[in-house]
């Protein structure tokens, strides 16, 4: 799969000209199966602005759905992050995850919000999902998502081929990501997709490094501190090797046994 990683630094507040940098991104890689952009592009991450920024996913007319349209005309799938007005009027810290036919294949809310600025801004979502774009089910996770083992796993567990990760990563969190990155593919036995954003806004610096990830943790193609996009085969690796298959060997039966008579998260007394 040819995927392309826009570690750019979108333009704060201007959701016209970041959609018009997707458009201009996937231009210049029309051989791109799928392009992937960072967490919250769409308005940039200053997440004081996230309400007033915010996009209902279906409408026409907005700078989405310009992104849906550039999809199509380039015939890429699209991954990027977004402020979404949801139905009941909250706002997510959500991920568009549009096929190359400009459809739009689902939408994914950040279930792991970070900090307490995120926490006020938005609602977390309270769901995984798995799409298929360009022909591969896809499991798509939001930055801080990439740093607890379980939701990598859980769609895994679903189905999903490749996991891609967004992220608005700033320091001091770079090396975090960098080992979470590879942990989540390794994980899994599956490969990974982690476009990270870089640039300086409300106060953060932020560090890129975004990676893509063969299934076994390796490193196959990495990005420094400053914007750039990189074109990348990712071969259909599954990590299939019998022997540390994690998924095949996991056992759910395990109970925890404590000094304590009390039952901890699901251990026994």
């Amino acid at each position: 799969m040819r995927v392309l990683l826009a570690q750019l630094e979108p333009a704060p507040g201007d959701l016209d000209a970041n959609a018009a940098a997707v458009a201009t991104a996937l231009a210049a890689a029309p051989e791109a199966e799928l392009a992937v952009f960072p967490e919250l592009f769409l308005g940039g991450y200053d997440v004081s602005t996230a309400a007033a920024l915010a996009l209902d996913a279906s409408a026409d007319g907005t700078p989405l759905a310009a992104v849906r349209a550039a999809a199509a005309r380039f015939a890429t799938a699209v991954i990027v992050g977004f402020a979404e007005r949801t139905a009941d009027g909250a706002v997510a810290n959500a991920v568009a995850c549009i096929e190359r036919d400009g459809s739009l294949a689902g939408v994914y809310r950040k279930t792991h919000l970070f900090g307490a600025d995120e926490r006020a801004a938005f609602r977390a979502g309270d769901e995984l999902i798995v799409v298929r774009l360009a022909g591969r089910l896809i499991g798509p996770l939001n930055c801080f998502d990439v740093e607890f083992p379980e939701p990598a796993r859980a769609l895994a567990r679903a189905g999903a081929e490749l996991l891609v990760t967004v992220a608005a990563n700033m320091e001091p969190y770079g090396p975090d990501h960098a080992l979470a990155a590879r942990a989540r593919a390794l994980d899994n036995r599956l490969p990974h997709v982690y476009v990270n954003r870089v640039g300086d806004e409300a106060g953060l610096h932020f560090v890129g490094g975004s990676a893509a990830i063969a299934a076994g943790g390796r490193v196959v193609e990495a990005l420094g501190e400053t914007a750039a996009t990189r074109l990348v085969e990712l071969k259909r690796d599954s990590g299939d090797d019998e022997a540390v298959n994690y998924l095949e060997h996991l056992r759910d039966d395990l109970p925890v046994q404590g000094v304590s008579s009390t039952s901890v998260h699901g251990g026994t007394r």
